[in-house]
């Protein structure tokens, strides 16, 4: 039996000024699926990703998503002035202040211990998993993740990696993960997009079992480069 949508786009189109950057795009989404979706700058991955969080309302057709949506994006947006728990429940309805809800999902992400602490002790590792946890304790229907790993060391990357995957089988959300790094996206996503003009131009489907290689990717990972324009490291890992 098919799954439901989470999220449904037709035909879509946002123009700043006389420059088109979604044109005529089409996407779907089902319960529980973890979509990466890649392209050059410019190529509008960020807008679509604003678009479907309620940020951008500027648009034509159509952009529905089923349920609850939260966010994380490259820089953790932490409130340096409240505790990290605090941070955990901001702005959540009727949880402001439930401290026991932040310790268990500060539990999750190794971060229990941090609880009290003030965000600018954390490292840039710890505040991501902040980031993350704070967007997955509204147990949302829809995660979208804009590039969170980015700005990450390559060791410190891998381990966000694997938390975001296990976090992901047991919350179940929907995934939309904006990202330039194509081996993440063949880790860690059941399909891969690729945005070029505006439009989705390549899909690729990963059905290898997890946890997952990039020596099982090789293939899809030449074709996917070679989708986003890149042929002189095709064939290299």
């Amino acid at each position: 039996m098919a799954r439901e949508l989470t999220v449904r786009v037709r035909e879509l189109s946002r123009e700043f000024g006389e420059r088109t950057v979604l044109k005529g795009l089409s996407l779907e989404i089902a319960d529980g699926e973890f979509v990466a979706l890649l392209g050059r700058s410019g190529s509008g991955k960020s807008t679509l990703l604003r678009v479907l969080a309620g940020l951008d309302t500027g648009i034509s057709g159509e952009a529905s998503v089923r349920g609850t949506v939260s966010v994380a994006f490259q820089q953790p947006r932490l409130l340096p002035w409240r505790r990290v728990w605090r941070n955990v429940v901001l702005g959540l309805p009727g949880h402001g202040t439930d401290r026991e809800l932040a310790l268990r999902a500060l539990r999750e992400v190794q971060l229990e211990e941090h609880a009290d602490d003030w965000p600018r002790t954390l490292s840039g590792g710890e505040a991501q998993r902040l980031s993350l946890t704070r967007a997955l304790v509204r147990e949302p229907d829809l995660l979208l993740l804009d590039e969170p790993f980015g700005a990450l060391d390559a060791l410190t990357r891998l381990a966000m990696h694997r938390l975001v995957e296990d976090l992901w089988q047991r919350h179940h959300p929907a995934v939309l993960l904006v990202t330039h790094d194509v081996d993440e996206a063949l880790l860690l996503a059941d399909r891969v997009l690729v945005l070029d003009d505006g439009r989705i131009a390549a899909e690729h489907v990963l059905d290898h079992p997890r946890p997952r290689r990039l020596a099982d990717h090789l293939e899809t990972r030449t074709r996917v480069l070679v989708d986003l324009g890149v042929t002189e490291h095709a064939h290299t890992v």
